[in-house]
């Protein structure tokens, strides 16, 4: 995993983060309308990245950012639409993703990103994703709106503990897998408080600058930063 992939990543969760609010207050689709849009981009976007023999880092970015936006979007329909409390939601989705993790080993014996050489395991790889974007929109809600920590400080907490994986995993306290995908839980939170730090009116703790704005300057540095990958291959073995 290079900067560059940490980097993105926190990029795209914001994304997902402002773009689902964009699109459900300021274009109007709604939260039933928003969701099912980007359920049918997402299974385009995964049908491009299923057909791709190798990795192809548009297509794969484009999964992900929209799997952020989705995740955002199941999280949005409990809480708002059902009104089902962020602690269940946070919980329930915690079992989920463990679910899914206990489910993956056992069956290909392995959860490291670089043994996905199958179709079924890339499966097993994008199911977690979801769950994890999703886990991490209500945990981020429930830390900042809920327990009232505000968005800048949970964003603040959850760029601490990052930090501290980093470090166990330098130090070679935490293995390589683990630390992974503990990041990777958590970079959706932090994403999230950030997205909504920038784009919640004042009065809410946020910078009050839309979801417009935000949205499109994250979605072009993610697509640069593609693109320069694109180019030069950075974030790719030698064959």
């Amino acid at each position: 995993m290079t900067v560059y992939f940490w980097v993105i990543k926190v990029l795209a969760t914001t994304v997902g983060e402002t773009a689902a609010d964009l699109l459900n207050f300021n274009l109007g689709l709604g939260l039933g309308g928003t969701t099912a849009v980007m359920f049918v981009a997402l299974a385009v976007a995964l049908v491009l990245q299923y057909r791709a023999p190798r990795y192809v880092p548009w297509r794969y970015w484009l999964v992900v950012v929209l799997v952020s936006i989705a995740g955002t979007l199941v999280t949005d329909n409990l809480t708002d639409g059902f009104g089902v409390p962020l602690e269940t939601t946070t919980a329930v989705f915690a079992v989920l993703l463990a679910i899914v993790f206990v489910w993956w080993y056992r069956s290909e014996g392995t959860l490291s990103i670089h043994s996905i050489t199958t179709r079924r395991r890339e499966t097993f790889y994008w199911a977690a994703i979801l769950v994890t974007f999703a886990l991490g929109t209500a945990a981020g809600d429930l830390l900042a709106e809920r327990l009232s920590l505000g968005y800048l400080l949970s964003a603040a907490l959850f760029a601490t503990v990052i930090a501290f994986i980093g470090l166990f995993y330098g130090l070679r306290v935490l293995g390589g897998v683990l630390a992974f995908w503990a990041a990777y839980v958590l970079t959706r939170p932090l994403g999230a408080s950030l997205g909504d730090w920038v784009t919640q009116p004042s009065d809410s703790g946020g910078l009050d600058f839309g979801t417009v704005g935000p949205s499109a300057v994250c979605l072009a540095a993610v697509v640069a930063l593609v693109c320069y990958l694109t180019a030069s291959g950075r974030d790719r073995l030698p064959a």
